[in-house]
């Protein structure tokens, strides 16, 4: 028996372990909070639930529940700066109550307590401002020491007392912080009819995240086995816009970040985008990312068997277990079962492969159905 470390280093460095390795994300591929409360009340656990991800609404697993799915990961993040208030005040308008927060950026995002699902975008503050005031706009500041305290000591506590892979948060969103604050059909039209303002509002995140990578690796590059990165470039049926606008602005600069970071780690780099990424699996390996997440299944081009003979000598699959759209939520454990055994002969030969579902476990999946995919994942993940 390998521990959890060495069976998810051995996966990483496409080699079989004894098991496919399993996963319950971090800010990615997580439990939503309704999703983890049913599952600890068919477990028959009562636990005070934090919330990981405020705006996903994802529940921190307990290490109870953790050993309970053999999960072999487990997770250290930075926190915002000191300065930096992130609580949710709550907010009444025409008779609704609302649940508002601001992040670091000046993004303002909702979540209604009649439909307390997740949070949303309500404001963002790069709407309607010039190029000169873009520039002038005040970005936080990646650098601030205040946001690493602790870091490196609850990462070696992880790898010195714990036989789990240590992985980080979610970090390094070059793109998508763009368009949170400037508002995706605006940054759209930005892309077309003001580049300039677009390359100056992707150049300042780079710099806030080359800045906060900065000191992250002095802490706990020496420590962390896989460092998660990434940006939605795709929708279901392909790249969310123009592939010549990816490669020529966004590209180059997610490529700069990736080979920081390598320069100054061994940790693998771990890159999210959700849909029908098959497209840019290239251009992700020329970055030099090494792992793939989530892998959804139900979007074109994302054939688990075709990706495998594709990339599989070259790319690990970090996701990709089952159908989170439509297969998951509505299907019997039977079901569920049958699907995580073929999803896995197509992943798990050679290694390259880490198992968790297509992306967060919502809030309708039935705590069976949970059990059943991570039951079936240890099962039929043997070698």
């Amino acid at each position: 028996m390998m521990t959890s470390r060495e069976r998810v280093l051995a996966a990483l460095n496409h080699r079989q372990p004894d098991r496919v390795p399993i996963d319950l994300g971090g800010n990615q591929t997580g439990i939503h909070r309704i999703a983890y409360a049913r599952l600890l009340e068919l477990l028959g656990r009562r636990e005070e639930i934090a919330i990981m991800d405020l705006v996903q609404q994802l529940a921190k697993p307990s290490e109870a529940v953790l050993e309970r799915l053999r999960v072999d990961t487990r997770y250290v993040w930075a926190k915002g700066a000191a300065s930096f208030d992130g609580a949710a005040r709550k907010r009444q308008t025409k008779g609704q109550s609302w649940n508002d927060f601001t992040d670091e950026f000046g993004v303002t995002w909702s979540m209604p307590d009649e439909c307390p699902y997740y949070f949303d975008i309500s404001h963002s503050p790069l709407a309607g401002l010039s190029l000169e005031q873009i520039q002038d706009y005040p970005f936080p500041k990646g650098g601030d020491p205040t946001r690493f305290e602790g870091l490196r000591e609850r990462a070696l506590e992880l790898k010195r007392e714990t036989p789990y892979a240590v992985v980080s948060g979610i970090s390094g969103v070059v793109y998508e912080v763009c368009w949170y604050m400037r508002g995706l059909e605006n940054l759209f039209t930005d892309m077309l009819r003001q580049p300039r303002v677009f390359e100056a509002i992707i150049d300042r995140t780079l710099q806030f995240w080359l800045d906060w990578f900065r000191l992250f690796l002095d802490e706990a590059g020496d420590v962390v086995d896989v460092i998660m990165i990434g940006d939605d470039l795709a929708g279901q049926d392909g790249p969310l816009f123009s592939p010549a606008i990816y490669r020529a602005v966004v590209k180059p600069r997610q490529k700069r970040l990736v080979q920081y970071i390598k320069s100054r780690t061994q940790a693998k780099i771990w890159y999210h985008s959700c849909g029908s990424v098959a497209d840019y699996i290239p251009d992700l390996l020329d970055n030099g990312i090494n792992i793939l997440n989530p892998v959804q299944l139900s979007a074109r081009g994302m054939n688990p068997a075709q990706l495998k003979a594709a990339y599989g000598d070259r790319l690990v699959f970090w996701g990709g277990g089952i159908d989170s759209q439509r297969l998951l939520p509505r299907a019997t454990p039977a079901v569920v079962r049958d699907a995580v055994r073929r999803s896995l002969e197509a992943f798990k030969p050679g290694g390259g492969y880490v198992f968790n579902s297509v992306h967060n476990l919502q809030p309708d999946v039935p705590p069976q159905n949970i059990l059943a995919m991570f039951d079936a994942a240890c099962e039929f993940g043997k070698y």
